[in-house]
C-alpha cells in the first residue's frame, strides 16, 4: 500500500490549463461588441493617421468612397469608364423599361430608376464594378405584393404611391442594417436558398411574359404556375400570331447574341447592345407596318424630362403603410443579397475589398433618395454588372456616365420609344431571366450537399407552385431550421489513438485509430449552450452506456475515465457548466473520473466562476487529449490497484 502511494506521488503532473485573469465587465462587453459588430475594424484607417486634419480626411474617405479614387483619377480611367458607362446604358434603357412594365409601373419609371440612384452609388458605393439599376425579382415582388393591396388597373395612383413608399422603407431598412453593422442578417439567405428562389422567380417571370408574347389584353395577377397556365389556355381565341412570331424572332436573336458573347468574350458588346438593337428594330418595324393595327401592342407616349419629385407621395400612415413596409423589407434583403454577392465576387477576382456595410448604406441611400425622385427599388443586378466589367470599367464613375446617358435619353429621346412593341420588352425579360436560372449551381448542390439541394428545391417549388412570399418563407425557414439543428444537435464523436503517436482522431473516420482500454474519449463539436445542453447530457450518457455494454460483451477492462475533448467548444453558458457538473456527479456514482482536455479561455472562466472547476479538480484539466489520456490511464490504474490491495 505504501509503495502504491509513493508511486502515485512520483507521477509527473502535466502543465495545467491556466484560468484567464479577470477583466472588468465593461471592457469585456466592449471587446465582445467589437468582435460582433466590427470584425473588420473599419476605423483603423482613421485611427492610424496623425493630426486632426488627416484624420478628418480619412473619415471623409471612409464615408464617401469616391474620395479614395477621385484624387488619382486619370484620363485613361475616364476613357474606360466612358466606354463602360455608355455600354451599360445601352442595356439599362430597354431593360429599365421592361422591368418597370414587369412591376406594373409606368415604363418611364424604369428610366428614372437608372438615373438618380446611379449618381448616388457613384459617390457612396465601395465597389468599382457594380452597375446599379432595377432588378427583375424585385419588380416581380412589387407587382405580386403591392398588387394585392391596390390593383394597378383599378387604383393606379395608389399603387404608384405604394411603390414609392415600399422603396423608401427598403432604403431605410438597408441603411439601418449598414449603420448598425447588422449585415449578418443577410447571411440567413443561404446560397442554396437564393439559387432556388431566383430560379423560381425567373420561371414565374418567364411564364408571365406569355401575356406580351401572345398579345393578350387581360391576364391573371397571380404568380403561381397553375394560375398563369389557366389564364393562357383559357384565352386561346385571343392569341395573336403576329405578336408571337415577332416575339419569338427577337427572343431567338437575343439568345444567339448571348451565346456568341459567351463563346467570344471579346465581343461582349454584341450581347449588351442586343436589347437596344431589338427595341430600335422593333420600333421601326411596327411604325412602318402599323403594327398596332394588327394586334401588336406598343408602349405609347413617354413623358420627357428628368425625375420629378415624389416625396409627397409617400404613405407613412395606416392602413396601406404596412403592406409597403413588408414589401420594402423583403425586397431590400433580396437586393442586398444579390448586390453584395455580385460586388464581392468581382472584387475577389480583381483583388480588392468591398465593405458589405458600406454597400448597405449606399443601397439604402440611393433607394431613400430614389423614392423621393420617382424611382422604385434599385440594386446591383448581375447582368448590368457583368456588362460593366466586360466593358472595362475602372471605377464607380461608370455609373455616373450611365446616369448621364439615361438623362440624355429622358430629356431628348423618349418620344422615339412610342412605337416600341411590348412583345420586344417581353423577349428582353425572358432572355434576361434565362440567364438567372443557374442549373449548374443546382446540380452542384445535389452533388455536394443534398440538404442544400432540398433548400434550393423547396424555394423553387414554393415560388412556382405558390407565390414569391411562400417560396421565400420556405427558403429562409429551411435554412434557419438547419442552423437550429446544428446548434441544438451538435456532433459528438469517439476518438482513438493513432499507433505510435500522441495523436487522437475520430474512430469512425480513421480505421487505424485504436480505443484506449479503460478510457472513453469524446469530442464535442460545438459550443455548449442551453439549446444543446440537454441533448449533450443524454448523448454522452448513451455513449457511456454503449461503451460499458461493449466492454462487458468483450470481457475487457472496465471503463474508468471519460475524457472530453473541448477544443471545439468555443464558449459555454450556465446550462453548459451545469452539464459538466451533472456529468461529474453521475460519473462519481459509478466510480469513474472525468477529464477535460483543451478547454478554451472562455470555458475556463465560466467553469471557474461557477465552481465547477473546483468540483472537477485542477488535476483533471489538461492542455491536450494525449496528456489527459496518459494521466488518467496511469492514475486510474494506480487507484484500481490500491483499491484491490486494500
Amino acid at each position: 500500500m505504501v509503495g502504491m502511494v509513493m508511486q502515485m506521488q512520483a507521477v509527473d503532473v502535466p502543465a495545467r490549463v491556466p484560468v484567464p485573469a479577470a477583466r472588468p465587465f465593461l471592457q469585456t462587453l466592449g471587446v465582445n461588441l467589437k468582435e460582433t459588430f466590427f470584425p473588420d475594424d473599419p476605423f483603423r484607417a482613421v485611427a492610424r493617421e496623425d493630426g486632426r486634419c488627416r484624420r478628418a480626411a480619412a473619415a471623409l474617405r471612409y464615408l464617401f468612397p469616391c474620395l479614395e479614387w477621385l484624387p488619382s483619377y486619370t484620363l485613361g480611367a475616364l476613357r474606360s469608364d466612358l466606354i463602360a458607362g455608355v455600354t451599360v446604358a445601352s442595356l439599362a434603357v430597354p431593360q429599365g423599361i421592361s422591368y418597370a412594365k414587369l412591376a406594373d409601373l409606368p415604363p418611364i419609371m424604369g428610366l428614372y430608376s437608372s438615373f438618380v440612384p446611379a449618381l448616388v452609388y457613384a459617390v457612396m458605393g465601395s465597389s468599382r464594378d457594380l452597375a446599379v439599376g432595377t432588378m427583375a425579382v424585385g419588380s416581380l415582388l412589387f407587382a405580386a405584393m403591392l398588387g394585392k393591396e391596390a390593383p394597378p388597373a383599378e387604383s393606379p395612383d395608389l399603387y404608384l404611391r405604394l411603390a414609392f413608399t415600399a422603396t423608401f422603407f427598403a432604403g431605410v431598412f438597408q441603411t439601418g442594417l449598414g449603420v448598425l453593422r447588422l449585415g449578418f442578417v443577410v447571411d440567413f439567405l443561404s446560397h442554396a436558398a437564393i439559387v432556388g428562389f431566383m430560379g423560381g422567380a425567373a420561371t414565374v417571370v418567364c411564364m408571365q411574359q406569355l401575356k406580351g408574347l401572345l398579345g393578350l389584353q387581360h391576364f391573371t395577377t397571380s404568380t403561381d404556375a397553375i394560375a398563369v397556365m389557366r389564364a393562357v389556355f383559357s384565352q386561346t381565341h385571343m392569341w395573336r400570331w403576329q405578336s408571337l412570331v415577332l416575339g419569338c424572332c427577337f427572343l431567338v436573336f437575343l439568345l444567339i447574341t448571348r451565346f456568341f458573347s459567351k463563346r467570344r468574350p471579346k465581343f461582349f458588346w454584341v450581347s449588351a447592345a442586343a436589347p437596344l438593337a431589338s427595341v430600335i428594330v422593333g420600333s421601326v418595324l411596327v411604325y412602318f407596318i402599323h403594327g398596332q393595327n394588327h394586334g401588336i401592342q406598343v408602349i405609347g407616349n413617354l413623358a420627357k424630362g428628368i425625375n420629378p419629385a415624389s416625396a409627397k407621395s409617400l404613405i407613412l400612415s395606416p392602413p396601406h403603410m404596412m403592406v409597403a413596409l413588408k414589401t420594402g423589407i423583403i425586397t431590400s434583403l433580396l437586393g442586398l443579397a444579390e448586390g453584395i454577392a455580385v460586388g464581392r465576387s468581382f472584387a475577389m477576382a480583381k483583388n480588392y475589398h468591398v465593405d458589405g456595410n458600406k454597400e448597405m448604406i449606399a443601397f439604402g441611400l440611393m433607394n431613400i433618395i430614389g423614392s423621393c425622385t420617382s424611382c422604385y427599388l434599385t440594386a446591383g443586378p448581375f447582368s448590368r454588372s457583368a456588362v460593366n466589367v466586360n466593358a472595362g470599367c475602372r471605377t464607380a464613375m461608370s455609373n455616373a456616365v450611365m446616369a448621364a446617358a439615361v438623362a440624355v435619353t429622358l430629356l431628348f429621346l423618349t418620344p422615339l420609344f412610342h412605337y416600341t412593341p411590348l412583345v420586344v420588352l417581353s423577349a428582353i425579360i425572358v432572355s434576361a431571366m434565362l440567364g438567372i436560372m443557374d442549373f449548374p449551381a443546382a446540380a452542384r448542390l445535389w452533388k455536394v450537399d443534398k440538404v442544400d439541394f432540398c433548400v434550393c428545391l423547396g424555394a423553387y417549388l414554393g415560388v412556382v407552385l405558390g407565390d414569391v412570399e411562400i417560396g421565400l418563407s420556405i427558403a429562409v425557414g429551411i435554412s434557419v431550421l438547419r442552423i437550429l439543428l446544428f446548434v441544438a444537435r451538435p456532433r459528438t464523436t469517439v476518438l482513438g489513438n493513432m499507433p505510435n503517436s500522441t495523436i487522437y482522431r475520430r474512430m469512425d473516420h480513421y480505421t487505424m485509430a485504436q480505443a484506449v482500454p479503460g478510457l472513453l474519449v469524446l469530442h464535442v463539436d460545438s459550443p455548449i449552450y442551453f439549446a444543446n445542453a440537454s441533448y449533450l447530457r443524454e448523448r454522452i450518457s448513451r455513449w457511456i452506456d454503449e461503451e460499458e455494454d461493449r466492454i462487458k460483451a468483450a470481457g475487457e477492462e472496465s471503463l474508468r475515465c471519460v475524457v472530453l475533448d473541448m477544443g471545439a467548444v468555443g464558449s459555454i453558458d450556465t446550462s453548459g457548466t451545469k452539464l459538466i457538473e451533472d456529468l461529474k456527479r453521475s460519473l462519481d456514482r459509478k466510480s469513474m473520473q472525468i477529464a477535460l482536455a483543451n478547454p478554451g479561455s472562455e470555458v475556463m472562466k465560466k467553469l471557474d466562476k461557477s465552481k465547477v472547476l473546483l468540483l472537477v479538480g485542477d488535476d483533471w484539466i489538461f492542455q491536450t487529449v494525449a496528456e489527459a489520456c496518459d494521466y488518467a490511464l496511469l492514475n486510474c490504474k494506480i487507484a484500481g490497484g490500491a483499491a484491490e490491495s486494500v
